[in-house]
């Protein structure tokens, strides 16, 4: 069905630039079959989606638990599998082979069937995610692999019909709200039209060379295998051109905006027209809090207009079930004017000051999507490298979205299940100087701060920097009680807080002295510094809050 567009009283299919700059400056009413956007106050145009503002709960939740789990992480070989198998010499193409066949014969569609998810218990992980301190839950409903992992109306190739059989999306939200935490989702799929463009090679040497790869493969030619009925292109969308130097495995991230002055093949609207549906249809079925987006600023921006839409559906349909608007939606590369209109996420990065809308950064403790060798090889992130990059997120107005990898089949590993018990034993002790915070005047003090690396692209900037030390300190404020989190455990016994020296223009009123744990401390104030006395004996080595009472 054709769209229709209306820009200043004018109706008609226009050129893609005049729409997309149309897009951009909100100028574009879109008419389309399918799911329509939820009436309400908000628009798809970003001078209605300025009406926004960070509902309370996130502001004060601080801290979440991601799971980015799907098919995937059936071959436990990490990140980008669906797209690296395809490309010829990789480790993953070489693991497929070894393990499931040469990627002519069987390509990631003939991975999804082997994802079982046989001993996923949403209940059991929600339940060690709440005592880690996490106050809202991310679950991923596709990746840009396309495959969607909940009952959807507008995909296929989906969880409840292939592989677990089981709408992972519908369990994520029911344990997490069981667990009374905010359920998020975060979609990748956006990028499947050019993401998937290596499915469309062949081996350029050996034995397969020249016989095609499966990402062209049609329904028609499903007759007899196992996937009789269903249509690949559904999966992969490449029935389209290339984009410009495709063969150069490097070029998806060139092109990762959309960029068709850098040879970006754009999507037609029948994917776009899917993507949004499938993403609306998301929202209505699961009433998400939270959606993450993996794209720049929207997804298929400027392009389309589905993002947009999407956005006013997200925001409406809140308004419509809460009666104010209750949801959040994370997008990355944004200019100053889009963060008004949504919450700008960092990954692997953080800020380096004090932002002045709340802000989110996105890791995780191994690779996005479970890697065996990892584990094999006790590679992940700390408990105290995770706690350290909370209260530096936190002390910048910002929250941390952490993704604790799963497994195919649906658990956590041992050492996984230690960095938890670790996060969860910090959490206990000083969670207080995490929720329910604002920044403090400066966020913090220390030689980190001088060897701060600045971010790249959506972030990109994480252990790039000097690692924090004892010397370090992020600050964070609750009412008139001020908390130092200090990044390590001192070696003489003694913490100087120089930011709270005699005299300080940040702090300059009377301090009425200074807890840890509850435990009063000896404290003495002087032109160099506030210097604090720690209890004798071992301290805390991920980190210390001390709470600093006014007079």
């Amino acid at each position: 069905m054709e769209r229709r567009t209306v820009i200043k009283g004018l109706a008609g299919t226009l050129p893609a630039l005049w729409l997309s700059r149309a897009l951009g400056a909100g100028l574009v009413e879109t008419l389309q079959p399918g799911e329509p956007v939820a009436k309400g106050p908000f628009k798809p145009s970003w001078d209605s989606l300025k009406q926004y503002a960070v509902p309370d709960w996130y502001k004060r939740a601080k801290f979440g638990i991601w799971a980015h789990w799907g098919a995937q992480c059936q071959p436990e070989h990490g990140d980008w599998y669906a797209r690296e198998m395809y490309q010829e010499g990789s480790r993953d193409y070489k693991s497929h082979i070894a393990e499931y066949g040469h990627p002519s014969k069987s390509g990631f569609k003939d991975i999804i069937p082997k994802w079982k998810a046989e001993k996923w218990d949403p209940d059991h992980l929600l339940e060690l995610y709440k005592k880690a301190g996490a106050r809202y839950f991310v679950a991923m409903a596709n990746h840009h692999d396309n495959f969607d992992n909940y009952d959807s109306k507008y995909q296929p190739w989906n969880s409840t019909k292939l592989g677990p059989e089981k709408d992972i999306i519908g369990g994520w939200a029911k344990a997490a709200r069981k667990q009374g935490m905010h359920f998020g989702v975060s979609v990748h799929a956006a990028h499947a039209w050019t993401w998937y463009e290596v499915a469309q090679r062949a081996d350029k040497t050996g034995p397969m060379a020249g016989i095609p790869y499966d990402g062209k493969l049609t329904k028609a030619d499903g007759k007899g295998t196992w996937w009789d009925g269903m249509d690949p292109q559904a999966l992969y969308a490449q029935d389209h051109a290339l984009s410009k130097n495709s063969e150069d495995n490097g070029t998806i991230h060139k092109i990762w905006g959309w960029d068709a002055a850098q040879g970006a093949s754009i999507p037609d609207k029948e994917y776009c027209e899917k993507f949004y549906n499938r993403t609306a249809d998301l929202i209505n079925k699961y009433s998400p809090d939270l959606i993450y987006f993996d794209d720049t600023v929207l997804p298929l921006y400027p392009i389309s207009d589905a993002g947009l839409r999407i956005a006013a559906h997200l925001y409406n349909s809140s308004i419509k079930k809460h009666g104010k608007l209750e949801a959040v939606l994370n997008g990355k590369i944004l200019d100053e004017e889009q963060r008004k209109c949504m919450v700008w996420d960092i990954e692997r990065g953080q800020s380096n000051r004090i932002e002045p809308f709340v802000w989110q950064t996105d890791t995780c403790i191994g690779s996005w999507h479970y890697d065996r060798s990892i584990y094999d090889n006790h590679y992940y992130k700390s408990a105290k490298t995770v706690i350290h990059t909370l209260a530096d997120v936190v002390s910048k107005n910002g929250n941390l979205l952490l993704s604790v990898p799963v497994r195919a089949d649906g658990t956590i590993d041992s050492d996984e299940q230690a960095v938890v018990a670790g996060i969860t034993a910090w959490m206990s002790q000083y969670s207080e100087a995490i929720y329910d915070t604002t920044p403090w005047k400066i966020f913090g003090e220390g030689p980190a701060m001088e060897e701060a690396a600045p971010l790249s692209a959506q972030g990109f900037n994480e252990g790039k920097g000097k690692p924090f030390g004892a010397e370090d300190i992020r600050f964070t404020l609750k009412g008139d009680v001020l908390y130092c989190i200090v990044l390590g455990s001192p070696a003489n016994g003694q913490v100087v807080v120089k930011s709270l020296a005699a005299g300080s223009k940040h702090y300059p009123g009377e301090i009425a002295g200074v807890e840890l744990l509850g435990q009063r401390l000896t404290v003495e104030r002087n032109s160099n510094g506030l210097v604090v006395k720690l209890p004798e004996g071992k301290q805390d080595d991920i980190a210390l809050v001390l709470k600093v009472l006014p007079a």
